[in-house]
């Protein structure tokens, strides 16, 4: 596991510490690894629904994959002209 060091605000601190002294998690490192998954988590989650917004709004894309590459560089060249 790699240690990292940064600034954080007093507020987040004195967050950090309440969580600490009502037994939500045993040392600031826990809470900041928690609410780091969970931010990764919620990040998933919004990309799921962007998804099937797309999919609602028929922007789904079907077939070969090596075919959708194909087509997507031949429109990107002749975009780029």
């Amino acid at each position: 596991m790699t240690t990292i060091s940064i600034p954080i605000p007093e507020n987040l601190v004195d967050f950090i510490n309440q969580m600490i002294a009502n037994g939500k998690a045993e040392t600031k490192a826990e809470v900041v690894r928690y609410a780091l998954r969970k931010y990764a988590e919620d990040e998933a989650f919004a990309s799921v629904l962007k998804s099937r917004q797309e999919i609602k709004e028929g922007k789904l894309l079907e077939g070969n994959l090596v075919d959708l590459v194909k087509d997507f560089r031949k429109k990107g060249l002749k975009n780029k002209k």
